[in-house]
């Protein structure tokens, strides 16, 4: 009998622990939200690594975005992304070719200006490990996307316990790519030209570069 009793006074704890975890994990988004939402800018640099066993794909890269609100600056691959808060203009300097375009509307678009604040709708949210990296505690969240048709399976997302700070991503697609994003740099309220978020389209067209609109 006793053993009965502590078996299921086990599986009460147990139970009600899972029942608390969405919450657990949706409170310490809030507050990394809530963080991040109070600078005036950030600056990110960051190591990019894309697998897929099957598919053979093994990349990996380093990039850097600088966001300002909703506008933004993404250097990634030789190339830079621009937003001014109406269009984006991607610049690639191998094909001097400028696309000019809307932001995507696309709910489960990873575009840099929600690099930091993608979570805050769209998903369920578990508590997941805690890892220790260098001395720096990193607790996952998992994040499921509520949408079932999504090509996404899941997302865990790293928060640095000591700053509140994003650290890693992992990021899994159902055909089997894995995305990780790892934060190398993390710089706050950094002195910015007021012109950095500008795209001046009369400079590129007289260094040769060819003007797409879509």
């Amino acid at each position: 009998m006793q053993k009965i009793i502590l078996v299921f006074a086990f599986v009460l704890s147990a139970s009600m622990l899972s029942a608390q975890t969405p919450e657990k994990a949706k409170a310490l988004l809030d507050e990394v939200y809530n963080k991040v939402k109070s600078y005036d800018n950030i600056f990110v640099d960051f190591k990019f690594d894309l697998k897929n066993a099957e598919a053979g794909i093994n990349q990996e890269t380093r990039g850097d975005v600088t966001l300002a609100g909703d506008k933004y600056v993404f250097n990634y691959l030789g190339s830079k992304q621009l937003y001014d808060g109406k269009k984006v203009y991607t610049i690639v300097p191998e094909n001097e070719e400028v696309t000019i375009e809307d932001q995507s509307n696309e709910e489960d678009a990873m575009t840099p200006s929600k690099m930091l604040t993608f979570y805050k709708q769209g998903h369920n949210y578990e508590w997941d490990i805690l890892q220790n990296v260098q001395g720096r505690k990193i607790q996952y969240v998992k994040l499921t996307p509520i949408d079932s048709n999504t090509e996404i399976k899941s997302r865990l997302l790293g928060i640095d316990m000591g700053t509140k700070h994003i650290y890693r991503l992992i990021e899994t697609g159902k055909n089997g790519t894995k995305t990780t994003i790892t934060v190398n740099s993390f710089k706050t309220n950094q002195p910015l030209s007021a012109t950095l978020f500008n795209f001046d389209e009369a400079k590129y067209k007289d260094d040769g570069y060819y003007i797409l609109r879509n």
